[in-house]
């Protein structure tokens, strides 16, 4: 095992940062996997508030420029750490406090500050540790570890709804979610043990408070389309299941789970398969999939009996999640036509901000589209966005190779035209 990471990694704290992402997949793994349920039975949140609620909770990921540039004197590690302390703080909120609307709703934004922290910074580090040539691998081996620490998360959650009724009573009250998010809170304190040990190189790492760039022009019209997809699956998917099929959290937990499962096996093949082919060719086959499990989100119901709709959903659910790993292309992308780290790093936080801006006017659209005209429009305008998406990725240049150094062919800038300066 310490070989192959040796073969990916060109850093030796990659072992400690590699941990970490464990940790915090099982903390986001379970957390994630009980939220829309308690949304729905403990402060009854309905399909189009269920929208209007992500509006405060998308937000840190709209800031997260703002954030991360008031950081800018820290290294990338100690923004890890800071951001697994105030995932920390929001789940003990949630512990003691999450009983009523308002600061439950607060709170759920206090753990989602600190998990949109992590998403370009784990990126940037994973890239970042990476042997020249392995980018894509690298970052399938970060998502593995992930992905593993979410498997364990998200299977926990059928563990404690299903012996919380035996020693407590009611699942259905907001003690068991108490439990779970306790359990959160414990697991997470791990990994804030794990994250602190990772010590800098010395190399301090500057980055802009804002960073706009025309050579990024194309990158970033890909997170608009991205922060429209990622809002109808993160908010409208699972209530989907929960409020048109029944859906209990025992059966959301373990269809996460799935997902995370087998992630741990294919985020390592779609990493190779970016090195390999190309980030473009991956990112356009994501939406081709996607135009289709949109389709049968709207209209699975209309076309077949509802129990095999109900399964036909749970199936399309766990596929529609895997798909989050083609994300690894944009990274690749961005990598390959950035002069330094920092501009990776300043890019992808910028990247993230404009994903979120459009996908907070997308969720609470989205909840107004489904309240009003029916799942069918909601999920139709969704298919638009794919196959808007789909029509842009055909437009990006082909990944350049060079043979220079030995060893597995390098992607280098994006291609003969697309100028480093913009």
């Amino acid at each position: 095992m310490l070989k192959r990471l040796q073969a990916l990694y060109d850093d030796t704290r990659a072992t400690n940062f590699l941990v970490s992402m464990l940790i915090f997949g099982m903390v986001t793994g379970l957390y994630g996997a009980v939220l829309n349920n308690y949304l729905h039975e403990i402060l009854d949140i309905s399909r189009m508030e269920r929208g209007i609620v992500e509006l405060p909770r998308e937000l840190p990921g709209l800031l997260l420029l703002l954030i991360v540039g008031l950081l800018y004197r820290y290294s990338e590690t100690r923004i890890m750490l800071i951001a697994m302390l105030v995932s920390f703080s929001g789940l003990i909120g949630l512990g003691f406090l999450g009983a009523g609307r308002p600061t439950a709703i607060l709170l759920i934004v206090v753990f989602s500050t600190g998990e949109h922290m992590m998403m370009p910074i784990r990126s940037s580090i994973g890239i970042h540790m990476a042997r020249p040539g392995r980018e894509g691998l690298a970052l399938g081996g970060v998502g593995s570890f992930a992905n593993i620490g979410q498997v364990v998360g998200q299977y926990l959650v059928p563990v404690i709804f299903l012996l919380f009724p035996v020693t407590v009573g009611d699942p259905a009250r907001f003690s068991v979610y108490r439990v779970a998010f306790f359990t959160a809170a414990a697991i997470l304190t791990v990994g804030v043990a794990a994250a602190s040990t990772l010590r800098d190189t010395g190399r301090h790492i500057k980055r802009t408070r804002l960073h706009f760039r025309k050579k990024f022009t194309k990158y970033y019209i890909l997170e608009v389309f991205f922060g429209a997809r990622k809002q109808v699956f993160m908010t409208f998917a699972p209530y989907v299941l929960i409020v048109n099929y029944g859906a209990p959290t025992e059966l959301i937990a373990s269809l996460y789970g799935i997902w995370s499962l087998s992630n741990i096996f294919l985020s390592p093949l779609i990493g190779r398969l970016i090195d390999r082919i190309g980030y473009k060719k991956i990112l356009i086959a994501d939406t081709l999939i996607l135009l289709l499990l949109c389709f049968l989100y709207g209209f699975a119901h209309r076309i077949f009996p509802r129990p095999v709709a109900y399964v036909i959903i749970c199936g399309v659910f766990v596929i529609d999640a895997i798909l989050f790993i083609a994300g690894m292309a944009r990274t690749v992308y961005v990598k390959s036509i950035s002069d330094n780290r920092d501009e990776v790093t300043a890019t992808l936080s910028t990247g993230i901000s404009i994903n979120h801006l459009i996908s907070i006017g997308i969720a609470v659209a989205g909840g107004l589209l489904w309240e009003r005209l029916g799942m069918e429009v909601l999920f139709s305008t969704a298919a638009l966005f794919a196959f808007g998406s789909f029509l842009f990725a055909t437009t990006l240049p082909k990944p350049v190779r060079t043979t220079e150094e030995p060893g597995p062919s390098r992607l280098i800038r994006a291609a003969p035209g697309e100028r480093a300066d913009g």
